[in-house]
């Protein structure tokens, strides 16, 4: 691809650096911010650099927030004693979207995939297994996809906290085997959290 400008070139080879995004994607949308005001392209410049530098993960549940707890951790009427344990954000925001669950969540920050080089001292599994310990905790919900990297996620924290005081369920399989959680409407995957059944039954299963 030819560019009569090495600023072009430059702002295209970023963009094509985002997930899905190909030189003549990324070609096109910084033809359009050079179309649009001044203005609107420094605010959109703006906003990223401001959160690429200001963004903070929540001390409690590491899920990204503006201060050092989140909304969700700091809302007082939220269930202390339930923890839903998910992969990322997106299923953060999948779940609150259903209207369904009402108690806390901790984010793991991915999946346990050894062919991925990702091992559990990668996640943040350490602190939800002292959260368990410490014996606050009532019912830990695993809410990760129906895929091998999810199950072996949920068995390897089920290991580190048998023996605690804890109940630990798994969101029924109203969701297809291999998806995300992010593409799942949110009346199946509210259903999913709703009806969730023991872990230790869908080990048999």
């Amino acid at each position: 691809m030819e560019f009569s400008s090495k600023l072009l070139e430059n702002a295209v080879n970023e963009m094509s650096q985002l997930p899905g995004i190909g030189k003549r994607t990324a070609l096109r949308l910084v033809l359009h911010l050079l179309r649009q005001p001044e203005s609107q392209t420094l605010n959109l410049a703006e906003s990223l650099s401001a959160m690429r530098s200001k963004i903070k993960f929540c001390k409690n549940c590491h899920n990204i927030s503006d201060t050092d707890l989140c909304e969700i951790c700091a809302n007082p009427h939220r269930l202390g004693n339930t923890i839903c344990v998910v992969e990322d954000i997106r299923d953060v925001m999948a779940i609150e979207n259903t209207s369904s669950f009402r108690g806390l969540y901790h984010v793991l920050g991915g999946k346990i995939s050894p062919m991925d080089g990702i091992g559990p001292n990668e996640l943040n599994i350490k602190s939800l297994v002292e959260k368990v310990k410490e014996g606050q905790i009532k019912e830990l919900i695993f809410a990760l996809g129906s895929t091998m990297e999810g199950d072996t996620t949920n068995f390897y924290i089920y290991k580190q906290i048998q023996g605690c005081d804890v109940i630990t369920s798994t969101i029924s399989r109203g969701i297809s085997v291999g998806n995300e959680l992010e593409y799942t409407d949110e009346v199946t995957l509210g259903r999913s959290i709703i009806n969730r059944i023991p872990f230790e039954t869908s080990l048999k299963s």
